[in-house]
């Protein structure tokens, strides 16, 4: 019963939340429920979408090849986003790829579903356009700070936002384990530039870290350092 979308606490952090009981009952109806390994592909860039990805638990990287081939992660996706929804509603090929950060349990909604409901439920449609908004908010503010921001403003900025949105460990590290290679392409930096400035900041004791873990040391000094005091 736990994974009938009825009784789900997850849909109250995304569109479903709008959707009524019958609604809701016959997507879970034929929804398939998926669990991926860390490192596992969701989707890549390219593919046409039968559906969209519902995440009950684990975190996504959203990332786009460049022409050079490098990668760009622009989002990174935690329990309750749906992801995929852009294209299925532009009836495009996806222009990201979605690879799990960590072992991540997932449902996924048949196309068919969501179009039935955007064309029959007012709300549903204005709550689905509400997050596509909010993610072209967030992806025209990421390239405003690629072009006007340092490396480590920008190190700093990401740090932030993941301390931020992501449970905190048990020794208080940011919950998201990330590389310095997907630090690094969240930034847009080389992972060279990453290390220096991630080290710098240890230095002066604004984070502290043990492997891959990070924690934030100082808050005020990583603001200062965001807004370039």
């Amino acid at each position: 019963m736990g994974n009938r979308c009825e009784n789900c606490i997850v849909r109250q952090l995304n569109s479903l939340k709008v959707l009524g009981k019958e609604e809701l009952k016959a997507i879970s109806d034929h929804k398939i429920t998926r669990k991926f390994k860390k490192g596992e592909s969701l989707f890549s860039e390219g593919e046409k979408l039968n559906g969209i990805f519902c995440v009950r638990s684990g975190v996504t990287k959203l990332s786009k090849i460049s022409e050079n081939g490098k990668g760009q992660i622009v989002k990174i996706a935690s329990k309750g986003e749906m992801i995929g929804q852009r294209s299925i509603i532009s009836e495009e090929q996806t222009n990201l790829s979605a690879v799990a950060l960590d072992d991540m349990e997932v449902c996924f909604i048949p196309k068919e579903h969501i179009m039935k409901n955007l064309s029959s439920n007012v709300e549903f449609t204005k709550t689905l356009l509400k997050h596509m908004a909010n993610d072209l908010k967030h992806a025209d503010t990421l390239i405003v700070n690629m072009a006007q921001k340092t490396v480590k403003q920008r190190v700093a900025e990401t740090l932030s936002y993941l301390d931020t949105n992501f449970e905190r460990d048990l020794d208080g590290f940011i919950g998201v384990i990330l590389t310095r290679e997907d630090i690094a392409n969240l930034v847009g930096t080389a992972k060279e530039a990453c290390i220096r400035t991630l080290t710098s900041l240890r230095k002066d004791n604004i984070i502290s870290t043990q492997g891959k873990r990070i924690k934030i040391e100082d808050k005020k000094a990583l603001y200062n350092i965001i807004q370039g005091i």
